[in-house]
């Protein structure tokens, strides 16, 4: 027997772009700071870079659970 799905929720717009927005935000700084300097500046444009990434894998493992 299968269970009746559950009505969806309903989420503010707020709540909808938060993450992408951030993800965006972060991304323009590694960006930025790419072009910015070197030394501490490569270390912040690499995180900032690869938080889309991070962001993908992450999704992709939590919607196989």
């Amino acid at each position: 027997m299968s269970r009746a799905a559950a009505p969806p929720r309903r989420r503010s717009l707020g709540a909808i772009f938060v993450m992408p927005a951030l993800i965006g935000l972060l991304s323009l700084i590694g960006l930025v700071s790419a072009l910015a300097g070197d030394g501490f500046s490569d270390v912040l444009s690499w995180a900032g870079l690869a938080m889309p990434l991070i962001a993908i894998v992450w999704a992709r493992a939590r919607r196989r659970q």
